[in-house]
This record gives structure tokens, sequence and C-alpha cells, in this order.
């Protein structure tokens, strides 16, 4: 006969105790390691925190496709035409600078004022007809003003007197003798400079 109250042995014959693979009642026993304790391990990370997305979905905290910049504008006609009297300014007084320099006009340097011109504001403002037209306007403005500079500076030297008095007091002493000694190559610089204001304009759009 067996003692009273001896213990009983679970379902499968193994003791419960110190064995942890042992089930509980109504439960199968657990399926043994398979020997590869890599087997239940989760892939090993990448380096790349996207990997693990589908192709098509969007970056990281809800944000879709990298934002791009948008090109910068360039069709500003009054800063364009701005920028084209600006630069007829400067580049009149250069102009007149150097006819004044050497007592004689250059083509070159009519064509250069326009191109400079047409140029600069075309690249502030597109190739809006306005900026064109007014690029134009202005650079037979600049050569103009560049002859008027020469003329004085001419002046001044024969009179021995500062380039300012002969701006300042004797300006219209300065347009007449312009008005006397323009002839068809004084014009034709006029128009060098509207062409190449064009060109230039066409050139930087």
């Amino acid at each position: 006969m067996q003692p009273p109250n001896q213990p009983q042995q679970p379902f499968g014959g193994q003791p419960v105790d110190g064995n942890p693979y042992a089930g509980g009642p109504g439960q199968g026993a657990p399926s043994a390691p398979t020997g590869n304790p890599y087997g239940q391990q989760p892939p090993a990370p990448t380096g790349n925190p996207f990997a693990g997305q589908q192709p098509g979905q969007g970056a990281p905290f809800g944000g879709g496709a990298p934002f791009t910049p948008a090109p910068p504008a360039r069709n500003n006609v009054l800063l364009g035409v701005a920028v084209a009297l600006g630069a007829a300014i400067v580049a009149g007084i250069l102009y007149g600078v150097i006819a004044g320099s050497i007592e004689r006009e250059v083509g070159y340097a009519a064509v250069g004022v326009g191109f400079l011109v047409g140029f600069a504001a075309s690249k502030v403002g597109g190739s809006n007809p306005a900026v064109i037209a007014a690029s134009a306007v202005f650079s037979i403005g600049a050569v103009y003003v560049g002859q008027l500079i020469g003329i004085s500076m001419i002046l001044a030297d024969v009179a021995q007197i500062p380039f300012s008095e002969v701006v300042g007091d004797h300006f219209d002493a300065v347009t007449k003798a312009w008005s006397q000694e323009a002839d068809f190559m004084t014009y034709l610089f006029l128009g060098l400079g509207a062409v190449a204001a064009v060109g230039g304009a066409k050139k930087a759009g």
C-alpha cells in the first residue's frame, strides 16, 4: 500500500519543481529548443532608420517628399527698371570719364554701356518687354550723359577751371557745344547703346 498524501506527478510523468518546460494542467509540453540561439531574434539593424519603409511612403514625422525651394523670381518689372536706371547712371559716368580722358568717343565703349544696362536689368526683371524697352531708353540717356561729361572735362581742361564749375555754372555752354559738335557718329553711338541694351537683355534672359 502507498502511504497517504503521496505527491502526485503531473501529466506526462515529469516533476514540476525544477523543470522549466513543464506545463500546467491541460497544457501541452512546450517545444524543445532547436539549437539555434538566434532563431527567434529580430533582424539586426542595418544602420538605415528608414530601411523598413515601403517604396512610396513619405518621410518620417508625417512629412511628404523633401521640400524643394522655389527658384528665385525673375519677373519683377519695377525692380528691373530700377536696376536699368542705376546701371545707366554708373555706365554713363564711366563712359564720360573715358571720353573726356582721351578726348574722343569710342564706339566699343558705347556698346559696352548698352550691354551692361540691358544685361543687369534683365537679370533682375526677366525678359519682360517693359524691362527691355526701359534698358534701351536708359542706355541712350547714359551715352548722352557720358558725352556731356566728356565735353565738360575737355572744356574744364581748356579753360583751366574746375570740372564742377563747368557743370554747375556753364552747363548751358556744355549742351550748346554738344549740339554744335554732334554729327553722324554722335547719333550712331546713341543708337549703338540702345541696340546693345536689347542684345544684353536677350543674353541675360
